[in-house]
């Protein structure tokens, strides 16, 4: 991304992970969260329940206490029944101020057409809904972006930041590997939950997005869930759903191909497919000229060890 407001973004982790030393750079990272969260305070934190916005929580949590941190999942059509569900159970685990606001996206027509600026219109959204949160504890936004993010199409930070959110991770130097290295070190059972983007991002640009189309998509990855294919997309073509799962699982999709073609129709689906290059994160970004991102099987626990 090229944008002047990214280009900010990206100076400010250059010059953020010059200042850590090679030695102790975990620490230093997680001082430097610290330190970030008690000079936002107040902080509303934008709380999805993956590893990212889950470690910002936890810590800022810790650090300042649930007064000054309150913790926020927007809920929409794109959120994953089962991702709401987990958001909750980790705000009651760990004594969060958790709090559930409806955004309200899907009444935008230039969000529906799903053009290349979906993820920005999206993000105003939320900060629709956040902005109010914070106006009245006079805190400061925050969300759970981490350096990686920086790299790929996602126009939603860019929008996020305008709108005045701040991104400690980033700050702070936090690389996903980073973040899931820290994650596990504290002990948070999330630290190596695989990544659940919303589930518009399963439709290729120029697709409009609709509740029903979002509904299918979540039925169908819940149900394939359920066979124990936790890390996986099910892209949406119309009458076809193309299934991704990491390469190593390709195998076991086809030893279950009943299973899972009866789970998928169930959802509404006709045609079942298997993508033979296996889960790319964010590859339908390739339609734009962006490169998508092949997880490595070992990646999670590469990052785990540090």
């Amino acid at each position: 991304m090229t944008d002047t407001v990214t280009d900010t973004v990206t100076d400010t982790v250059t010059d953020t992970v010059t200042d850590i030393p090679a030695a102790g750079a975990a620490a230093g990272r997680l001082a430097a969260l610290r330190e970030f969260v008690a000079g936002a305070a107040p902080v509303v934190v934008a709380f999805s329940g993956g590893v990212d916005s889950s470690l910002l929580a936890w810590v800022a949590n810790d650090e300042l206490g649930p007064q000054r941190v309150h913790a926020v999942t927007a809920v929409s059509p794109s959120l994953a029944a089962s991702e709401r569900d987990a958001a909750r159970r980790l705000a009651e685990d760990w004594g969060l101020r958790h709090t559930e606001v409806e955004t309200t996206e899907m009444e935008n027509a230039a969000y529906r057409v799903n053009d290349a600026h979906r993820c920005a219109h999206c993000k105003d959204a939320l900060m629709d809904a956040l902005g109010p949160v914070a106006a009245a504890e006079r805190a400061t936004v925050t969300l759970g972006v981490n350096v990686d993010d920086l790299g790929d199409h996602r126009p939603g930070i860019d929008a996020a930041r305008r709108r005045g959110a701040r991104f400690p991770l980033v700050e702070a130097g936090f690389t996903k590997d980073a973040v899931r290295a820290a994650a596990r070190a504290l002990g948070l059972s999330v630290w190596d939950k695989p990544a659940a983007p919303c589930l518009a991002s399963r439709l290729p640009y120029g697709t409009p997005v609709s509740a029903p189309v979002l509904r299918a998509v979540g039925r169908a990855e819940a149900a394939l869930a359920g066979l124990g294919f936790d890390e996986l997309r099910v892209r949406h073509y119309d009458e076809s759903a193309r299934i991704e799962v990491p390469p190593d699982r390709l195998a076991d999709v086809v030893a279950a191909r009943a299973a899972v073609v009866a789970a998928v129709q169930a959802a509404g689906y006709r045609y079942v497919t298997l993508d033979l290059e296996g889960l790319r994160s964010g590859n339908l970004n390739a339609a734009l000229g962006e490169p998508a991102a092949t997880p490595s099987p070992d990646s999670r626990a590469a990052s785990a060890a540090g």
